[in-house]
């Protein structure tokens, strides 16, 4: 991983929700992480693709996502990729919190997405896994 950049997979099959979690949680999540690169996934294959390719830091899904959704997918990368990078689902309801303890995610966010709430969840998950600070 680049301390230059971050890597962060953004999963749903609605381009609309991808823009809005990539809004939400911004170009620089905390002002002592890197800027953020994201990489957008329509469908399970590109998102395959990119988490075994190696360079992804962290991956949020839409728990909505048709007809993968990403709660199944996420508790799939975490059983199928050994080193599996911390995986952020977006939920509909806060009832669904529950579904993402099954699924294995490290964090949840919740619709409708709270930029403030959303940027700390990430940044928070990317310190825990070491991502290295930015200085000065």
């Amino acid at each position: 991983m680049s301390t230059q950049t971050t890597r962060i997979l953004v999963f749903s099959h609605r381009p609309e929700v991808r823009e809005t979690i990539i809004t939400a949680v911004g170009r620089r999540p905390a002002p002592d992480l890197p800027r953020v690169e994201y990489v957008e996934a329509g469908g399970v294959a590109d998102v395959l693709y990119e988490m075994d390719n190696g360079d992804i830091d962290l991956a949020i899904l839409d728990g909505e996502a048709q007809p993968t959704g990403g709660m199944g997918l996420s508790r799939q990368l975490k059983n199928e990729i050994a080193d599996c990078p911390p995986i952020v689902v977006a939920v509909r309801r806060k009832d669904d919190r529950w579904l993402a303890t099954w699924s294995q995610a490290d964090a949840v966010i919740v619709h409708p997405l709270d930029p403030l709430a959303a940027a700390e969840t990430v940044a928070e998950v990317l310190r825990s896994t070491g991502v290295p600070a930015v200085r000065g």
